[in-house]
């Protein structure tokens, strides 16, 4: 099976595996960060707001989040068209409210007493709560916002971040993807992490 939801903002691309377990490949980052995670219930996929909701979903035994990627693993015989079209409303509707709950706070806290910093602040501390901490929490992990000067916005990885051979490219294709998808506005981000040498910018626009 091959089936592409479209709508304004978010395409959604589903291929069946099997039977039992279908892949649904999205325009935007579901697990940033890299590596992934396998939800097998409901109790534990609460650490994941997405993969929760998912669960919700009748005929759903397990989610597994990686990348771009959420895989679906159900029971019985009901179609894959069918479950397929909940997957994807469920999706949707989690970046469709992630986005709407954003904007609602910029437009309640963001006023024309806020700086531009404050707002960038607020934005990135919405990514990495919303976006970033509940994918690397799985590997022990945390991100915490240090500071916003002008549109520079610096970051911290701790636990199991910290020191990771794998940090860079967490930054690079994780972290830095999920900042520049919602704060566009973010200028240079550094990484203050002292994983053995002190400080990373893992970006730069002079660096191609």
């Amino acid at each position: 099976m091959s089936l592409k939801q479209t709508d304004e903002e978010i395409t959604i691309t589903a291929e069946m595996l099997d039977a039992e377990r279908c892949r649904f490949t999205v325009d935007r980052p579901v697990f940033p960060g890299g590596g992934s995670l396998l939800y097998v219930n409901r109790e534990k996929a609460k650490a994941s707001p997405l993969a929760d909701k998912l669960f919700r979903i009748e005929k759903v035994t397990a989610v597994q989040l990686a990348g771009s990627t959420v895989t679906i693993a159900k029971k019985g015989t009901e179609d894959w068209i069918e479950i397929g079209k909940k997957v994807g409303k469920v999706i949707r509707t989690h970046f469709q409210s992630e986005a709407a709950s954003l904007a609602s706070g910029l437009a309640t806290g963001t006023s024309g007493d806020r700086t531009l910093e404050d707002q960038i602040k607020i934005k990135v501390q919405h990514v990495l709560d919303t976006q970033i901490n509940p994918g690397v929490g799985g590997h022990g992990g945390s991100v915490s916002l240090l500071d916003v000067k002008g549109t520079t916005v610096y970051v911290r990885m701790s636990g199991g971040c910290q020191g990771c051979g794998s940090a860079a490219l967490t930054l690079k294709q994780g972290i830095e993807k999920a900042i520049r998808q919602h704060v566009p506005e973010a200028g240079e981000i550094l990484d203050e992490t002292d994983h053995a040498a002190g400080r990373n910018p893992y970006y730069a626009p002079s660096i191609k």
